[in-house]
């Protein structure tokens, strides 16, 4: 692929409103459609918004009727704001246009980096982003149901009532809605809980072999946002940062360069033409 132009368009006190930004995609979408610009990669800093994916359903959206941005990205509900750093490639891809690989390649670029800083992120089949990894459920704190606990013995048997409690409701209850459940529940507690917690969101665009929107990947935001909502849809699992697994602060400054410098050696050397599909024989 041709050589990448990196665009830094706010930070901070100069982070740039969803609505501007969008429109700024979509100028330099139809700029690269038409071979007037290189690849690019748009990079910058939200003020707090939510925004929803074509897929959110109702059910998804803070229930206090904050107001929520509809985009034309795949996925679902996530927020953006301060502490995040958000990153819009715009490509030309050849056709047909593999998805998944252009995905797929963008995580590899922020589990790269991640892993620059001392954080092992990975995937998680079914699930696009990047991921942390919690503990096995046994090994969980007993308060939220993941350790054994134990009894005075019963019976002549001597028999322990100490079993792994995994009757998290989130997984039995289809009415189960984390947000009325408490901070036990909260999507920004999940480190506590050691379950699996997304350090990085994806939602893309192709229109006409063009890609649009991207990836969030949390610095140090504040993550009780997330908990206004149900982030991607996920009910079962949380959300993380930088700052968080690291257990000190962490600038956008810092990151920056670090998630730059991935993204350009990935995507200028990447080849991206479609993957071989295998199909087993008749």
């Amino acid at each position: 692929m041709s050589e990448l132009r990196f665009v830094r368009m706010g930070f901070g006190t100069e982070s740039v409103d969803y609505q501007v930004a969008w429109d700024e995609q979509r100028r330099v979408h139809a700029a690269r459609f038409a071979d007037e610009v290189p690849d690019t990669v748009i990079l910058l800093e939200h003020p707090p918004v939510y925004t929803a994916g074509r897929r959110t359903q109702d059910s998804e959206r803070p229930l206090d009727g904050t107001p929520v941005i509809d985009v034309d990205r795949g996925g679902k509900i996530t927020w953006h704001g301060p502490g995040q750093l958000v990153g819009y490639p715009i490509q030309k891809l050849p056709r047909p246009v593999d998805v998944v690989a252009h995905v797929r390649r963008l995580e590899e670029a922020l589990i790269r980096a991640s892993a620059e800083f001392g954080v092992t992120a990975t995937r998680i089949e079914g699930r696009s982003g990047v991921w942390v990894l919690g503990d096995p459920v046994e090994q969980r704190p007993a308060r939220y149901g993941g350790a054994a606990r134990s009894a005075s013995a019963e019976g002549g048997g001597g028999r322990r009532a100490g079993l792994s409690l995994d009757f998290d409701p989130r997984l039995t209850d289809e009415e189960f809605d984390p947000r009325l459940n408490g901070p036990e529940y909260a999507p920004s507690n999940a480190g506590q809980r050691r379950e699996d917690r997304k350090l990085a969101a994806i939602g893309i665009r192709v229109a006409k072999g063009v890609t649009m929107h991207g990836f969030s990947y949390n610095v140090q935001p504040d993550n009780k946002w997330f908990d206004r909502i149900i982030p991607c849809g996920i009910r079962d699992a949380g959300v993380t940062s930088l700052a968080a697994e690291l257990g000190r602060d962490i600038t956008i400054d810092e990151a920056l360069p670090v998630v730059e410098r991935h993204l350009r050696d990935i995507l200028e050397h990447a080849d991206p033409k479609p993957r071989e599909i295998v199909r087993a024989s008749a």
